[in-house]
């Protein structure tokens, strides 16, 4: 039970930016890595691209999927769970106006998003 404790109480610590579909994010993720001799690596991934979706608030299940423009025009989506360990940071470019909660008809379109007036 304490363990459980212990561990809410750490992702709840954790200070996140707004997370809202629109924004431009880069995450970083940690990612591990093994070489011939067994050993074992760690380095930081980043991606960047557009957050779609944002699910479960700010529970601890809470994900994003993210968007991003691959070589050769191909769309690639991740959906990283934004409490987890693996995430290193997560750091918000730029944001625009979306009037929809779920983003994916960008999946389609063509036009850029209008990004946000700075108030």
């Amino acid at each position: 039970m304490a363990k459980e404790k212990e561990i809410s109480k750490n992702w709840l610590e954790e200070v996140l930016p707004k997370l809202n579909p629109g924004a431009t994010v880069k995450v970083h993720q940690k990612i591990k890595e093994k070489n011939t001799k067994g050993e074992e690596k760690q380095r930081i991934q980043i991606f960047e691209g557009l957050i779609l979706a944002h699910r479960s608030g700010k529970q601890k299940t809470a994900t994003i999927t993210v968007r991003k423009i691959a070589a050769g025009g191909i769309g690639v989506e991740r959906i990283f769970p934004i409490y987890s360990p693996a995430i290193a940071k997560i750091d918000v470019m730029r944001t625009a106006n979306v009037r929809r909660a779920k983003l994916y008809f960008v999946k389609g379109y063509k036009k850029k998003l209008k990004e946000k007036s700075a108030k």
